[in-house]
């Protein structure tokens, strides 16, 4: 079994006590600290990205996932995910480096960026990472140049008007020009090997990817019509990484499926894979915030009495972090975080209107209002669930803070069963020689698992 992960790596959390259960210990243990300087950190459940990962592997059996590396870099995140046998797709250089550091072969890395530099894409023809994707003339131009063997993947445009993150405002070619570029593709002698696409994260309606799978068929008989041996379909990310999402999982997973079936049948030769970020780490990651300083306000509203009968009061509470730092996700997600108290308080208690505050000395740097809490004090912890994505290494720089510490934890359960599994998977590897989607490695070549070569296949 290959080493990525080892239990040194991480806290084993045994049968019935769990990751709040040891958060609840480390927050203890730093409020009795003797350095008078505290900072937030994370507790992260790898085996919450185990369970999340043979999940996906049930509801989409011919897709191949990979890790969308930006989402969250931390050391545990990457190693459990190299453990299991994942790709990885990579923006930067600097992703590329950290993949690769780990022990990641190249030939499990995609440079999924549609515009790179000129230095980064010699970085990846030099360390062996073939597969790049690209969506314009200019690419084209430098990947002949300075990449000149490089297996290039076609991003199109799609319809994600709905998303709350929209992609193809940047990314993504139109079906119309699709046809040009691979044209100057092959003139150039650049090789296109297959079509991507992403929907855009938080996208309510699964039939997105149905549509854009459409078009990619349509982009795949352009290609073979012109020679291109088009073999791998990327469908992208935006599946979501939280139980309470809009759409779940398994109705994507549905249409998915049921769209591959009729535009990509079994036995067509194509490499179905995914990138996948918040749909493993969202979940998986909590982080705890101690309160740093706080300030009550009157309201001038004479007679109004709030909850419980207390006196008509705000009280605004100010912590470590903010919107600039890990709670990014009230800017650009539009998330309003709920904190968790470590102290359950009485139903006596009186509840105040109460807001809570990042670093920052500026009035945007507002983590949530229009909450009702019970008396809270400097040194106390809030707890927030579903920190995973995009919050790594995200300090607010407002606050003079390091990046987060994190402590890695996996139940004893979990790490037998990702142990159990590695390992009957390989097994029927050496045993029929055939490549398993929990383990198989990201062949882009004449090993590929499936052939390379697109059959197109009627479609009624």
């Amino acid at each position: 079994m290959a080493g990525y992960l080892s239990e040194s790596d991480f806290v084993m959390v045994e049968e019935g006590f769990s990751t709040r259960d040891l958060l609840k210990e480390l927050t203890l243990g730093a409020s009795e600290a003797t350095t008078d300087e505290v900072a937030a950190f994370f507790v992260a459940d790898l085996g919450a990205i185990v369970r999340k990962h043979f999940c996906f592997l049930k509801c989409l059996p011919r897709v191949r996932p990979f890790y969308t590396v930006k989402c969250n870099s931390s050391p545990g995140v990457l190693k459990v995910l190299a453990q299991l046998g994942l790709g990885f797709s990579c923006a930067n250089k600097a992703e590329m480096e950290l993949v690769q550091h780990i022990g990641v072969p190249a030939s499990k890395i995609i440079y999924a960026n549609p515009c790179k530099q000129i230095a980064q894409i010699k970085y990846a023809a030099k360390h062996g990472i073939q597969l790049l994707s690209f969506d314009n003339e200019m690419e084209l131009a430098k990947v002949v140049k300075s990449h000149p063997s490089a297996k290039m993947v076609l991003c199109i445009a799609t319809d994600d008007s709905h998303s709350l993150s929209r992609l193809s405002l940047k990314f993504g070619v139109s079906l119309k020009s699709c046809r040009h570029l691979l044209e100057n593709a092959k003139k150039s002698h650049v090789e296109v090997v297959g079509v991507s696409f992403h929907i855009g994260s938080g996208c309510p309606d699964p039939q997105a990817y149905a549509q854009s799978i459409a078009d990619v068929r349509l982009v795949f008989e352009m290609g073979t019509e012109l020679g291109h041996k088009m073999h791998v379909l990327d469908l992208g990310g935006g599946f979501p990484g939280t139980e309470g999402a809009k759409v779940r999982f398994e109705e994507i997973a549905s249409v998915i499926n049921s769209a591959l079936d009729l535009y990509f049948p079994e036995g067509c030769g194509v490499d179905i894979l995914a990138e996948l970020g918040r749909y493993y780490v969202t979940s998986a990651f909590t982080v705890a915030v101690s309160i740093i300083a706080k300030k009550e306000v009157l309201l001038d509203q004479p007679g109004k009495e709030e909850e419980n009968g207390s006196t008509t009061k705000t009280v605004v509470y100010h912590l470590d972090e903010g919107v600039y730092g890990i709670f990014n996700s009230v800017l650009f997600d539009n998330i309003c975080p709920t904190p968790i108290l470590q102290k359950k308080p009485s139903t006596e208690q009186p509840l105040y209107s109460s807001s809570l505050w990042g670093p920052a000395v500026d009035g945007c740097d507002c983590v949530a209002e229009g909450l009702w809490l019970p008396q809270l004090h400097v040194g106390d912890w809030l707890v927030f669930d579903n920190m995973g994505a995009y919050t790594v290494g995200m300090g607010s720089p407002f606050g003079g803070t390091q990046a987060c510490h994190i402590t890695y934890a996996m139940s004893r359960v979990a790490w037998e069963a990702l142990r159990r599994q590695l390992m009957a998977a390989e097994q029927e590897d050496d045993a029929e020689g055939v490549c398993k989607p929990l383990s198989c490695g990201w062949e882009i070549t004449d090993t590929l698992c499936v052939g390379p070569v697109f059959t197109p296949a009627s479609i009624m």
